[in-house]
């Protein structure tokens, strides 16, 4: 009777302790199994606020030593606005809570320039975004509420033009901003409380590349 007693007790500290742990499931993408001028499996192309497609997002080789031998870059425009967001995303990928980081690098741009993260992507016009911008010398959080964008924080902050790593930390509604390890942002904001999609994001004409783009969702 005693040593049944000992054991109901130590299944149930195992199961209290299977219960409390938090499950982190980690998705990777380095682009390095793409062919050149293609997308990975389940990513693509989207616009918000753009009338017809404005820009072509493809993997592309890299002659950059520091990343792999390919990349994905927006890489030419079709046409341009400002106010017109390019996303390249996935719905494969469902995150709520966690981390995501990429490096990235702006190549170019005479409307904008640079871009970032999104993440909890609904559609097209839904998401939050985390962008850097080195023609603003910025790097802020919006929100994206059915194409229209509001600014959620901001930091001045200025960048050499070289590849740089981002990293947003999304935990319910609270989330931080990091540029080259450094955090610089750190707010709240519920207005999109569901899990969802990831990719990466630029607006108008900011041609920009990114490499190594890593998941880490929390269940």
């Amino acid at each position: 009777m005693h040593q049944q007693i000992k054991r109901f007790f130590f299944l149930f500290s195992l199961l209290v302790g299977i219960s409390s742990f938090s499950y982190s499931a980690t998705s990777e993408e380095n682009f390095e199994n793409v062919s050149v001028g293609q997308l990975p499996q389940a990513w693509k192309r989207a616009e918000t606020n753009a009338e017809h497609p404005a820009a072509v997002w493809e993997v592309t080789r890299s002659n950059d030593t520091s990343r792999g031998k390919h990349i994905l870059s927006l890489s030419s425009f079709e046409g341009g606005s400002f106010r017109y967001f390019n996303l390249c995303y996935t719905d494969a990928v469902s995150f709520r809570d966690g981390e995501i980081s990429v490096w990235f690098k702006a190549n170019s741009g005479n409307i904008d320039q640079g871009g970032g993260i999104m993440w909890r992507v609904q559609d097209k016009d839904t998401y939050y975004v985390a962008r850097f911008n080195p023609l603003e010398d910025n790097f802020r959080f919006y929100s994206v509420i059915n194409g229209d964008r509001k600014e959620l924080c901001s930091a001045d902050v200025h960048l050499k033009k070289r590849w740089h790593l981002m990293k947003i930390v999304q935990k319910g509604s609270h989330f931080e901003g990091f540029l080259d390890g450094k955090k610089l942002l750190n707010c709240d904001n519920d207005i999109i409380k569901k899990s969802g999609g990831v990719g990466v994001w630029t607006k108008a004409d900011a041609a920009t590349s990114f490499d190594d783009f890593t998941v880490k969702d929390n269940n």
